[in-house]
């Protein structure tokens, strides 16, 4: 079996870090981005609504429309993350907060982890509180969020995956899987 002898910061920055990974009887080293884990909810509200959120992302140069999402700042638990985010990105909260497990984003290049939660009954802070700049609050039915998936409005990767493990799970509002 394959073993790593040797890892080095090949370079960094503040949004993540190349590592250059040495695999033993490989003359080459492998190079891993390393940015911080990320968490991600499915969070619904009284209505059994889904809450997304739409923003410009200058790496696609396009509006996205994506779950609640960030990252996990250091000495912060996932858990503490997302609720920060889903109040940040939606101005909701939610009294119980379920883990549905880690996800590994891309296991060819990223060497970070995605925290993925699911929560009902959320609700909206009062007074609201200002969203992120540049983030819009969406509201779709499951019926809704399928299509979306299914003519690719929402096209994040990883956002499918984590509203799979939730209809795995059973944690995505009335949606069931055909």
């Amino acid at each position: 079996m394959p073993k790593i002898t040797d890892r080095t910061v090949a370079f960094a920055t503040p949004w993540f870090d190349v590592i250059a990974k040495q695999v033993d009887g490989n003359p080459s080293p492998h190079y891993t981005v390393q940015p911080p884990d990320y968490a991600s909810i499915v969070a619904t509200d009284a209505e059994g609504r889904l809450l997304m959120v739409k923003q410009y992302r200058p790496v696609v140069e396009d509006f996205t429309l994506e779950l609640p999402s960030g990252l996990v700042d250091p000495g912060e638990t996932p858990e503490a993350s997302i609720r920060r985010e889903l109040i940040e990105e939606t101005g909701h909260e939610a009294d119980a907060v379920e883990s549905l497990g880690a996800l590994l984003p891309d296991v060819g290049r990223l060497g970070n982890r995605m925290f993925c939660f699911a929560a009902s009954n959320v609700r909206p802070i009062l007074p609201a509180p200002v969203l992120d700049d540049g983030i819009e609050l969406v509201r779709l039915t499951p019926e809704e969020v399928l299509a979306s998936l299914t003519t690719l409005r929402c096209n994040h990767a990883l956002n499918f995956a984590v509203l799979m493990l939730a209809a795995l799970r059973g944690r995505f509002g009335r949606f069931q899987l055909p």
